[in-house]
Parts: structure tokens; sequence; C-alpha cells
């Protein structure tokens, strides 16, 4: 008789996590706190897409993390979300909304407060299943067809050449400096709109 074959030793997962990473441990902790608060909104919803938000959870935090700390150094403002010379973040496939929620409420912003988020996808709430502008500050477009992000971000990016053409001069080359920052999808670049707006 064959004798059973042995058993695999037990992996201590975050071991291996943080073995495997580039980055350093607080920024895997960070990363880690974003995938987790993403998947806990969707399990308490009983509704939505957690893969997305958790895949996606290193690029938004390198992109909301300070110049300092090795991020983009985005410019926003929780306490003024419409200060006119924000940088703009556009999350096109907006069935990932809860990377969004979860960065703005980590950001400080008072449409995601945690009951906020604890109420996602729930009527009334400011988190609801696609990111709308009119509902929660911080979301710089409604998001729900494939496309319409990206195509909204693209001209969002040339308002702001155009802006900045006319306004900065030699003395003032900042006047109008922002950026636009987008996430989105394969689904979103397979549409009409997207080709034609990029």
């Amino acid at each position: 008789m064959e004798e059973p074959p042995a058993k695999r030793a037990c992996t201590d997962h975050q071991t291996a996590q943080l073995k495997a990473y580039k980055g350093t441990p607080l920024e895997l902790k960070c990363v880690n706190t974003i995938r987790a608060l993403a998947a806990d909104m969707v399990q308490k919803a009983n509704s939505g897409h957690p893969g997305a938000p958790m895949g996606c959870a290193p690029m938004a935090h390198l992109l909301w993390s300070s110049a300092a700390s090795g991020g983009t150094g985005r410019n926003h403002s929780a306490k003024n979300p419409n200060w006119w010379n924000r940088d703009r973040f556009v999350l096109s496939n907006g069935h990932a909304c809860a990377l969004q929620y979860v960065m703005l409420h980590l950001s400080g912003y008072e449409d995601c407060s945690m009951d906020q988020l604890k109420a996602f996808r729930q009527v009334g709430s400011s988190t609801p299943g696609h990111p709308e502008n009119f509902c929660t500050d911080g979301v710089e477009v409604c998001t729900g067809p494939l496309g319409q992000g990206i195509s909204n971000a693209v001209g969002m990016a040339i308002a702001a050449k155009h802006l900045g053409a006319t306004y900065n001069t030699t003395d003032f080359p900042n006047i109008i400096n922002s950026r636009t920052y987008v996430i989105c999808g394969d689904g979103c670049l397979q549409e009409g709109i997207s080709g034609e707006a990029c």
C-alpha cells in the first residue's frame, strides 16, 4: 500500500506576501488596508465587485500618497473639494467604486465617512453603486456606462491644458497646473466613445 502524500507545510501568507513585495512593509500595510476596506464594503452590502478595488489598490495608494512618501503628490483638498486647480481623478470603471470611496474616506472627505462606507450601495447613502458627482464630494463625474469616464477625463485634461495655455505666463507659470488621472478597464477601452475621445 502506498504512503499518502506528505502534508504541505502551512504557509504564512502575510510573510510570503511581504517577502515577494518590493515596497516597504508600511506601504504593503496601507495597500492591504485599502483592499480590506473595499472587500468589507462589498461583503456588507452583499452587492458589488471586490476584485477590481482589491487589484487596483496599489495604484490608488500610489496616486493618493504624497510625493515625499513616493507617491504622485496628487493635489486635492477634502476641506475644499471644488478647489478649481485640483488634480482630477476619474474612476472610469465605475463598478470598482468601492476603491474610490475608500480613498476618499482615507483622505478625509466627509461624504465618505465610515458610516457611509458601511451604507455602500444603500438607498440614500453618499456611496452609491457607481460614482455620482452629485452625490459624493470628491467624485468628478458620473461613470456608469463603460467608456464614459475615460472620455470625460480626456476632456478634463484638454480643458486644463487650454486654461494653462491661456492664463499661465512666464512670470506665473503655474496658475493652472492641475493634472487628470484615470483608472479604466478593458471594457471602457472597448467602447466606441473611448476610441473617439482617446
